[in-house]
C-alpha cells in the first residue's frame, strides 16, 4: 500500500511539472492567448486531482492581487475617458518650450511618475499614441521617446505597491503596505529613474533636433482639445487623490490596499459613468489579465502541493549555505535576467511560494525575510528592461510604434537596454548590500 501511495505522490510530481513547464513555454512563444493557457494548465490541475478545486479557491488563488487590480483598471478605464490624460501629456511637452531633449526628459518623467500609480500596461497605452502625435508635429523619430518611456516606465513600476503587477502580488504574498514599499523601494527607484532619464537625454540627444517652426506649431496645440468631459476630469483627478489618500493611510484605517482600490473605483462608477454607461467601464477592465493571474496561481499552487517549491527551496538554502546576503544577491539577478526573457508575471507567481518556503526552512528572522522579498521585487522589476520580450508593456509600445510606421527593432533596443538593465541591477545591489544587509533596514 506505502509503495502504491509513493508511486502515486510520483506520477502526481512528474505531471505537475510537465503541465507547468509546458504552459510556461507556451507562454513565452505567445502563439497562444496567455489566458488561455493559464487557464488550461489550471483545469488540468483540478481533473487530475493534483489540486482540489476547494484549495485553489481558498489558498492558491490570491484575490487580494486581483481585486487591487480591478480596482485600478476600473478607476483608469473612466478617467481615460475624459481625456486627461491626454491633456496633461500635451501640457508637459509644451512646458518644455518645444525643446526635444526637455520634452523626452519631462515626458520620461511623466511616464515613470504615472507608471508608479498606473499599472504599465495601460501607462504605455495612454502616454505612446500622444507621444508619436508630439514627434509628428516638431518631424522627429519619436524612437527616442519611446524607448525612453519603456526602460522609465518599467523603473517607476518598481516604485509602490500598485505599479507593476509583480509588486501587488509580493505585497499581497509578503503582507507588505503601500507605506512600507514607499520607504524601503521607493528611495532607490527614484535614484534609478533620474541616473537612468540622464543618460538617456545624452544618449539620444543627436537625434532630438528639430526646426523653430514645428517647435511653434507644438505650441500653439491646444491641449484643451483633448479633453473630452471637463466635468469627467475633475471627478477623476479628486477620486485617484483620495484612492491615493486611502492607500498612504490604509494602515491605520485598517483597510486593505484591494478595498481602497475598489472603493475608490465604485466612487468614480457612482459620480463619474452618467455620459458613458457601465457596460462601456467594464469593457475597460483588463480581463485576459485577471483570468490570467487566476490560472496562473493554480499552476503554480499545483507546484505547491505536490513539493516542487519545497525541494526547490531546500535546495537553494544548500547551494548559498543558508546565507541571506547570497540568496539576497541570488534572488535579484536570477529575477532581473530570466525577466529579460520570460514575462516577470509567471516568474514571480513561481517565486513568491519558493521564497515562502526558504523564509520557513531557514527559520530567517523577519528583518532577512524581508531582504529577500524586497531583492525579488527589485530585480523582476528592473529586469523587465533586458529586451524587447521582457514585458506586455514594451511589446505594446513596439507595437504601437510598427502601426504608425516606426518600427523599434530588437537590436536597437538592445543596444539601450542592456547598459541601463545592467547598471540599474548593479545600483540595486549596492542598495540591498549597504541598506538592507549591513544596515538591517529591510524591516523597519
Amino acid at each position: 500500500m506505502e509503495l502504491i501511495t509513493q508511486a502515486l505522490d510520483n506520477w502526481q510530481v512528474i505531471i505537475a511539472a510537465v503541465i507547468f513547464l509546458v504552459c510556461y513555454a507556451l507562454i513565452i512563444s505567445e502563439k497562444i492567448d496567455r489566458s488561455i493557457i493559464a487557464l488550461g494548465g489550471a483545469v488540468l490541475m483540478i481533473i487530475l486531482g493534483i489540486v482540489d478545486l476547494q484549495v485553489a479557491y481558498t489558498e492558491h488563488i490570491h484575490w487580494e492581487t486581483l481585486f487591487l487590480l480591478l480596482g485600478m483598471m476600473i478607476l483608469v478605464g473612466i478617467a481615460k475617458e475624459s481625456g486627461i490624460f491626454q491633456f496633461i501629456a500635451i501640457k508637459t511637452a509644451q512646458s518644455a518650450k518645444g525643446d526635444p531633449k526637455r520634452i523626452l526628459v519631462r515626458l520620461a518623467i511623466l511616464t515613470a511618475v504615472g507608471s508608479a500609480f498606473i499599472d504599465n500596461v495601460t501607462m504605455v497605452l495612454l502616454i505612446a499614441p500622444i507621444t508619436i502625435s508630439i514627434a509628428n508635429i516638431m518631424r522627429i523619430k519619436p524612437t527616442p521617446f519611446l524607448i525612453t518611456q519603456i526602460l522609465v516606465c518599467n523603473i517607476g513600476g518598481a516604485a509602490t505597491l500598485v505599479g507593476d503587477p509583480p509588486n501587488i502580488m509580493i505585497g499581497t504574498a509578503a503582507g507588505i503596505s503601500f507605506n512600507q514599499f514607499l520607504l524601503h523601494i521607493t528611495p532607490i527607484i527614484l535614484i534609478i529613474a533620474a541616473l537612468t532619464i540622464i543618460y538617456l537625454r545624452f544618449h539620444f540627444s543627436k537625434q532630438l533636433k528639430t526646426d523653430t517652426e514645428f517647435r511653434d506649431k507644438l505650441l500653439e496645440t491646444d491641449a484643451k482639445d483633448y479633453i473630452r468631459d471637463s466635468s469627467l476630469s475633475k471627478k477623476s483627478l479628486i477620486v485617484f487623490g483620495l484612492t491615493l489618500l486611502g492607500f498612504l493611510t490604509h494602515q491605520f484605517l485598517h483597510l486593505e490596499p484591494a478595498v481602497v482600490a475598489l472603493a475608490g473605483a465604485t466612487v468614480l462608477m457612482l459620480i463619474g459613468t452618467k455620459n458613458i454607461g457601465m457596460e462601456k467601464v467594464f469593457h475597460s477592465v483588463e480581463w485576459v489579465t485577471i483570468f490570467f493571474f487566476a490560472g496562473l496561481f493554480v499552476l503554480v499552487g499545483g507546484l505547491v502541493d505536490v513539493g516542487i517549491i519545497k525541494q526547490l527551496a531546500t535546495w537553494l538554502i544548500e547551494v548559498t549555505g543558508n546565507n541571506v546576503t547570497l540568496t539576497s544577491l541570488v534572488l535579484l539577478w536570477g529575477a532581473g535576467i530570466a525577466s529579460a526573457f520570460v514575462d516577470n508575471i509567471p516568474l514571480v507567481a513561481t517565486m513568491i511560494p519558493l521564497v515562502h518556503d526558504m523564509s520557513t526552512q531557514a527559520a530567517l528572522a523577519s528583518g532577512d525575510a524581508m531582504t529577500l522579498w524586497w531583492s525579488l521585487a527589485l530585480g523582476a522589476c528592473l529586469g523587465g528592461n533586458g529586451t524587447l520580450i521582457a514585458s506586455s508593456a514594451n511589446l505594446i509600445v513596439a507595437s504601437v510604434a510598427a502601426r504608425e510606421g516606426t518600427p523599434i527593432s530588437f537590436v536597437s533596443f538592445l543596444k539601450v537596454s542592456i547598459p541601463v538593465t545592467l547598471a540599474t541591477l548593479g545600483i540595486a545591489t549596492v542598495y540591498v548590500l549597504v541598506v538592507f544587509v549591513a544596515l538591517g533596514f529591510a524591516h523597519v
